[in-house]
């Protein structure tokens, strides 16, 4: 028994140290042929039935005839076809010229390269709706997050109710209200509305039953007198500034979202549905038609001089604005070319003390938001379609664009009811829109990786 296992042993040995010989037929370029084409296989495609094609072929073969079928035997596919990465690699190390030359040939064809592009674009679509995915996705992601995005919803539907309620109400009376009209109570909401620091000096104006017609006389020297003595220099200017904006709009400037809104419904439900489709843009229209109310505020907010007190209340900082400089210039270019959504997070994160549910609600949409833009950039990065990227902006401005005049055409007919409606189902539900198509994007990455 030992000699014949010795023997083996030897004959194993030879056949790692020299490698086989085939005394078969070589094979062939015809034996790997597309039956579209009646060429070299290039990627080769493997459907259900067994038949492979050139991945090209295939996609034009579906552009055509918009069937998912083999052009064979007819028989239709389940899923998306994927490239028979074993068989691709044996034709490539079998025949690497011929395969160098077709690659080639493919490139140059404008329309080999959009009907793969539609092909695969069709193929994403399709990919969580795969029988083999669907139920895998299904236990990676039931019961525990569907669970959350009820859980956010419901969080979302009792702040619009809040809001829509009691709040909005509230501020829509003072903003819609002359000055000259306003009660010693209004005259105090005004003034707590400055900053946490007014609460001081809230006792002395009930007392002295302000009212806005007196509001409208003081001057600063009464107000370092008494009753009101306020002696903090900066309190008294930033109470003179916001009421010398008062007297020159005749009520009461908007000072934060729900107040803004209250003047400008048509402009905040645009800039909603802009920051989500198109923040560049969206930036530059209130560069260009609202630049001293709102894009100032904003600029000074995301790139703060680094003099700019930061014991201040956020409100009294904005209260007397200069012109940018050229470093925060500079810094808002930078930002707003490669991170247009960290803008509006930095943004809500400094007016936290005044929105604080709804700043967060905004800088979670900004991080989704943020993250489906890569997804966007790393897909056209991988395909290599670089050089559609120009031709895509320009068809995305377009649509933008077309869509805000449409808006703004018929935006007077509609009704307030619906401009409500539409603006905080953009505000509070749009985020956990979002957190789905993160999660359908992530499971599309794993199931291309696998």
């Amino acid at each position: 028994m030992e000699e014949p296992q010795k023997n083996y042993l030897n004959t194993m040995d030879l056949e790692k140290d020299e490698p086989l010989k085939s005394t078969g037929p070589q094979i062939s370029v015809s034996e790997f042929s597309c039956h579209c084409c009646y060429d070299i296989l290039v990627n080769p495609t493997t459907l259900n039935c067994g038949h492979s094609f050139c991945r090209h072929c295939l996609a034009l073969w579906w552009a055509s005839s918009k069937k998912t079928e083999c052009p064979e035997c007819r028989e239709k596919w389940e899923g998306f076809p994927k490239v028979n990465i074993l068989l691709r690699d044996a034709i490539e190390k079998l025949f690497p010229d011929a395969i160098r030359m077709r690659f080639e040939d493919i490139q140059q064809n404008n329309d080999i390269v959009q009907s793969l592009a539609a092909f695969q674009k069709y193929g994403n679509d399709q990919i969580p709706l795969a029988p083999n995915t669907g139920r895998a996705n299904q236990q990676r992601g039931g019961g525990f997050f569907s669970g959350v995005l009820t859980a956010l919803t419901g969080v979302a539907v009792v702040l619009l109710v809040y809001h829509w309620s009691s709040r909005e109400s509230e501020h829509d009376l003072l903003v819609h209200k002359a000055v000259a009209k306003w009660t010693a109570e209004e005259v105090v909401l005004w003034l707590e509305q400055l900053g946490p620091w007014a609460s001081l000096y809230r006792e002395r104006f009930l007392s002295e039953q302000v009212n806005g017609r007196l509001l409208l006389t003081l001057t600063e020297e009464e107000f370092s007198k008494m009753p009101y003595t306020i002696e903090n220099s900066s309190h008294r200017r930033a109470i003179l500034m916001e009421l010398e904006r008062v007297k020159a709009l005749g009520m009461k400037p908007p000072q934060n979202l729900w107040e803004y809104k209250a003047v400008n419904p048509g402009r905040s439900l645009f800039l909603l549905y802009a920051l989500k489709s198109s923040p560049r843009l969206s930036l530059l229209y209130l560069y260009l038609f609202d630049y001293t109310d709102t894009f100032l505020p904003f600029i000074h907010t995301i790139c703060p001089l680094q003099e700019d007190s930061s014991g201040e209340d956020v409100v009294t900082k904005l209260l007397d604005l200069k012109e940018p400089t050229w470093k925060q210039w500079r810094e808002f270019l930078v930002k707003y070319s490669f991170l247009p959504y960290q803008l509006i997070a930095e943004f809500a994160w400094d007016w936290l003390e005044v929105h604080y549910w709804t700043s967060r609600f905004l800088i979670i949409n900004a991080m989704l938001l943020s993250v489906l833009e890569l997804f966007s950039f790393w897909r056209i990065w991988s395909r290599s379609e670089l050089k559609t990227v120009p031709q895509r902006m320009w068809s995305h401005f377009w649509k933008v664009s077309t869509q805000g005049l449409f808006v703004a055409m018929f935006w007077p007919l509609i009704p307030q009811f619906v401009c409500n409606c539409l603006f905080y189902w953009a505000l509070y539900f749009n985020p956990i829109i979002n957190i789905d198509l993160v999660v359908k994007e992530l499971r599309r990455l794993e199931t291309q990786v696998l």
